[in-house]
């Protein structure tokens, strides 16, 4: 595959990450009605920007991204749960996702909460079950334990409950920050890395890719806060304007919605330096760059 074509990377490797989530799915020993409710939001679409960014990290060191499905999996299934349980009446109360009604909607709170334990606990699984000659044993333990630093208390789920805590407030830019560089950065940068570390990086390459993630993790939220006032709620998959719904802090709300916009540009223009000081070809990692600024869902 010549690098650079991120529409070929991205069919190819979508396709290939989707069956690779549906096949670990189906060959679980559990009651059916679990297992539907787990592909139902495994196949609702979404960007697939996490595993995307750690094929691309994989293939900027010239290694085969295949050698990082199921860590890719392993990646997704956490952020899949994570939707899960948002959407949930006692969180954010969603009906759609990505245009579907939320899970809680088809099978239930019940089976919602269960689905997204599932696969929070299966992610692990799937990471330990990584076959050897892809990633030595101390590898896969590096990616389990940083995986779960990314997802838990210090990551994802502490900026979920500073999201929460943060409802009704006036927040200030730096606690907005830290809830978006936890809520949704850490596990992007845990995907950068997992990618890196499969691949044996330097230190230094480390370094700059964690930098890299850490501020594309930033324009993610931005431009999610910015789409929430001016996207179109049929592409998004859900009703623009949920944030001043549900009284939350935003980036375009502290800063105006040009603001918003120049801070989103500062943002890739700090991912794309750090990039560049890796010496990698990380052409694929560029054009993701450009797609999170200019995406439109």
């Amino acid at each position: 595959m010549e690098t650079g074509l991120l529409d070929a990377f991205s069919q190819e490797y979508k396709k290939l990450l989707e069956n690779e989530l549906k096949s670990l799915v189906e060959k679980l020993n559990a009651p059916s009605i679990i297992k539907e409710s787990m592909i139902y939001s495994l196949e609702a679409g979404g960007k697939r920007i996490r595993p995307l960014l750690l094929f691309a990290t994989m293939d900027a060191f010239g290694l085969d991204p295949r050698k990082g499905l199921l860590a890719a999996a392993a990646i997704e299934m956490i952020h899949t749960y994570s939707l899960i349980h948002d959407d949930l009446p006692s969180m954010d109360n969603d009906d759609l996702r990505r245009g579907k009604p939320t899970n809680h909607k088809v099978f239930g709170d019940a089976i919602a909460i269960l689905a997204g334990d599932a696969l929070l606990t299966y992610s692990f699984e799937v990471m330990g079950n990584i076959p050897n000659e892809n990633a030595a044993p101390e590898t896969k333990l590096k990616l389990t334990v940083e995986m779960a630093k990314a997802a838990g208390t210090e990551g994802m789920v502490g900026g979920q409950v500073a999201d929460m805590e943060g409802e009704k407030k006036a927040l200030s830019l730096e606690e907005l920050e830290y809830i978006h560089i936890h809520k949704t950065g850490k596990l992007l940068r845990f995907s950068v890395l997992a990618g890196a570390i499969l691949a044996g990086a330097k230190h230094c390459q480390i370094e700059d890719l964690s930098a890299f993630a850490h501020h594309l993790g930033l324009a993610f939220q931005i431009q999610d806060d910015i789409l929430d006032v001016v996207g179109n709620e049929h592409l998004i998959g859900k009703p623009v304007g949920s944030d001043t719904t549900n009284q939350k802090s935003t980036y375009p709300q502290l800063l105006s919605l040009d603001g918003a916009r120049d801070a989103l540009q500062m943002q890739i223009n700090l991912s794309k330096e750090y990039l560049e000081k890796t010496g990698l070809n990380t052409k694929l990692l560029m054009e993701i760059t450009d797609l999170v600024a200019s995406r439109d869902h």
